[in-house]
């Protein structure tokens, strides 16, 4: 058992490190401030290979694997919340087609997704569903070597940008779900305004509206009726990047209630001296450390899965803990600064806001931990 991370590992961390730092840390506010990511940004994302890194060069990726994946994506997580977000939805939809798509399928939209020209989207939730794919109300009804399909779904990531988007639809032949993959932007399908929520801004939220959209039977994936496999593992996929996007939260939490410590004053000396801080100070760098770890772990499954089952159950209960002591730690750098972290002239209030939505992304919390325990009583 080695947890000494490998040269090929510390030169992504580091790349991913050094860009963040570099070009995005600069324009974070103003990423905050506006809900919209820079051109110039997502550019540079592409050239260093950040859409791809855990997918086959063969299909465009940087062959980077999950433990990669993580490592890099905790570093864009620990400056921008929304950014991460973004990578992680477009990856969780590359996930998808790389691992029930066929070859064609592959060529045509792995490619230009794993090199950033295009930015992938995975579209299940819809107004009345939840996280229970009986109720999808999408359909979609063969007309010849054609499916048709009428919709809406509902807080979709990455929807605005041009790519594939992994969409859900229960078919007419089997009566289940089906995936279907659809070109953003064709004839029938249309967007709402971006959601306006309280964090992770740049990773934007919107609704689809299908109407009458005609998708060739060839962009099925994986066959009728298979949609719940598809959703079942793919979103065991999306749990490691938000569960890495919520450690460089975490991480950046932490770093800024150390910083703050250190640096404001109480009767001449540092509070960060005062024993009450240093217990927080211990607390924050005890989770993040075992969050870490967690994350890691699962990054390294996610390469070699075989069973989904279990899988699923690792990515539900990292992705819990992940989550939940990603606030715990920001509050905490919240607590350090006081009444000055309600300000929005402080960082800690950007990654407060950013942190709460974690566990309400990708399954609440509760519906993981009903994972969690029903593949565990199954065993």
């Amino acid at each position: 058992m080695d947890f000494n991370l490998s040269k090929e590992q510390l030169l992504i961390q580091r790349m991913a490190r050094d860009f963040a730092e570099k070009y995005i840390e600069p324009v974070a506010e103003q990423i905050d401030r506006e809900n919209k990511i820079p051109d110039d940004i997502l550019e540079g994302l592409a050239e260093l290979d950040l859409f791809g890194i855990p997918f086959p060069e063969e299909y465009g990726g940087a062959g980077g694997g999950y433990d990669g994946y993580v490592l890099a994506m905790e570093q864009i997580g620990r400056v921008s919340g929304g950014i991460a977000m973004t990578l992680s939805a477009h990856s969780l939809g590359l996930s998808a087609i790389s691992v029930f798509g066929n070859e064609e399928q592959k060529q045509k939209y792995m490619v230009p997704g794993c090199k950033g020209k295009h930015i992938v989207s995975f579209a299940f939730t819809e107004p009345g569903t939840g996280s229970d794919p009986k109720q999808i109300t999408t359909t979609a009804v063969k007309d010849g070597d054609h499916y048709i399909i009428n919709g809406t779904k509902r807080f979709i990531s990455n929807a605005n940008w041009p790519g594939a988007i992994i969409l859900f639809a229960r078919d007419d032949e089997s009566g289940k779900p089906s995936g279907f993959i659809i070109d953003k932007g064709c004839e029938g399908y249309s967007i709402s305004e971006p959601w306006d929520k309280m964090g992770m801004h740049g990773g934007m939220l919107l609704d689809v509206y299908l109407k009458d959209v005609r998708v060739p039977a060839e962009n099925l994936l994986a066959g009728p009726g298979m949609g719940y496999p598809i959703l079942q593992l793919g979103i065991s996929f999306g749990k490691v990047g938000v569960s890495s996007t919520a450690l460089g939260g975490m991480l950046a939490a932490y770093e800024e209630g150390l910083k703050y410590a250190k640096e404001k004053m109480h009767r001449d000396k540092p509070i960060s001296r005062f024993q009450s801080v240093q217990l927080k100070i211990a607390d924050m760098a005890i989770k993040y450390e075992a969050a870490r770890w967690l994350t890691y772990r699962l990054g390294y499954l996610a390469n070699n899965v075989k069973d989904p089952r279990q899988f699923a159950k690792e990515a539900a209960l990292t992705k819990t803990f992940v989550c939940e002591t990603a606030f715990e730690v920001t509050r905490l750098a919240m607590d350090i600064h006081g009444s000055y972290g309600l300000m929005n002239d402080y960082k800690i209030s950007r990654l407060y806001r950013d942190t709460i939505i974690g566990p309400q992304i990708e399954g609440v919390a509760d519906m993981q931990k009903m994972i969690v325990a029903g593949l565990t009583l199954a065993d």
